[in-house]
C-alpha cells in the first residue's frame, strides 16, 4: 500500500504539531501547515532530522483560496489527502458585554470558517479518491456544554459539532467520515487567560478557576497534548473506518453526552 497521507491545520506548535507528530510515528506522510511562518519552518526542521515524510504550507484558515492551497500542495507533495484535520483555533475570554464585532469576526472566522473552507477543500479531492477520506475537526468540551467567560468561544464551537454531523451526513455516499474531538482542560496559556479573566471580572483568586475546572477531572489529572493525539490517531486509522458524525469527548472525565 502507499504511504496514506494527513494534513494538519495550526500545526507549526501545541496540540496540532502534538497530532502531527503522532501520526507520523503511525506511518503518514505530514502535510504541516500554519499561519506563523518562522515557527512552522522550525517544526518542519524538527520533522524532517527525524526522518518523517514532511511537508510544510503557510497559509491563513480564514482565506477560501488559502485552503485550496493547502491542499494543492498535499497532493502536489504527496500524491492524495486521506486524512484532513481542521486543528487550527482561537479562544476568546471575556464577559459577554465586552465582546467587539472585531472579537466576533476573528473567532468565528478561524474557528468556523476555518473548519469550513478546509472542509470544502479536503472534500473537493477525496471525493475523487477511490478510497475517499477522513476529515477530522478540533471541536472542544465547550462544543458541549457552554461555560461563563467563554460565551464567544462555546458558540465557535457549538458551531463546529453541528457542521460535523451535516457534513457527515453529505458526505457519506464519497466514502468520506467526519468526525471531531473534543478536548477537556489542559495546562496552556489560554487557561492562564481564562484564569485572569475571572480574577479581573468575577474577582475570584488567581488560579481559582483552575482548580474550580480540574478538581473533579475523574481521572484525576489534567490533560496533556498526547492523550488528545492519541484520539486522532484513532479517527485517522482504519480501525475508525465504521464511525462518522461523531463530536468524541476527550476530557479525563468531565462532560457526559
Amino acid at each position: 500500500m502507499s504511504q496514506k497521507v494527513a494534513v494538519i491545520t495550526g500545526s507549526a506548535g501545541g496540540l496540532g504539531k502534538a497530532i502531527a507528530l503522532r501520526l507520523a510515528e503511525d506511518g503518514f506522510a505530514i502535510v504541516l501547515h500554519d499561519i506563523n511562518k518562522e515557527l512552522l519552518s522550525i517544526t518542519h526542521n524538527e520533522f524532517t532530522e527525524k526522518g518523517y515524510r514532511v511537508t510544510a504550507v503557510t497559509g491563513d484558515v480564514r482565506k477560501k483560496e488559502d485552503q485550496e492551497n493547502l491542499v494543492q500542495k498535499a497532493v502536489e507533495a504527496f500524491g492524495s489527502v486521506d486524512v484532513f484535520i481542521n486543528n487550527a483555533g482561537i479562544e476568546s475570554v471575556e464577559p459577554f458585554e465586552l465582546i467587539t464585532s472585531e472579537k466576533f469576526d476573528l473567532v468565528f472566522d478561524v474557528n468556523v470558517k476555518g473548519v469550513v473552507f478546509g472542509t470544502q477543500a479536503a472534500a473537493a479531492v477525496m471525493k475523487n479518491q477511490a478510497t475517499g477520506g477522513k476529515i477530522i475537526n478540533a471541536c472542544s468540551i465547550a462544543g458541549h456544554e457552554s461555560y461563563e467567560m467563554l460565551s464567544l468561544y462555546c458558540a465557535s464551537k457549538h458551531a463546529v459539532r453541528s457542521f460535523t454531523h451535516s457534513t457527515a451526513k453529505e458526505l457519506s455516499k464519497y466514502n468520506i467520515t467526519v468526525n471531531a474531538y473534543c478536548p477537556g482542560v489542559a495546562a496552556t496559556a489560554m487557561w492562564d487567560r481564562i484564569d485572569q479573566a475571572f480574577v479581573d471580572h468575577n474577582g475570584w483568586e488567581p488560579k481559582q478557576a483552575w482548580n474550580t475546572f480540574t478538581k473533579d477531572i475523574l481521572v484525576g489529572r489534567p490533560q496533556v497534548p498526547d492523550d488528545v493525539a492519541k484520539l486522532v490517531s484513532f479517527l485517522a486509522s482504519s480501525d475508525s473506518d465504521y464511525i462518522t458524525g461523531q463530536t468524541i469527548l476527550t476530557d479525563g472525565g468531565m462532560v457526559f453526552r
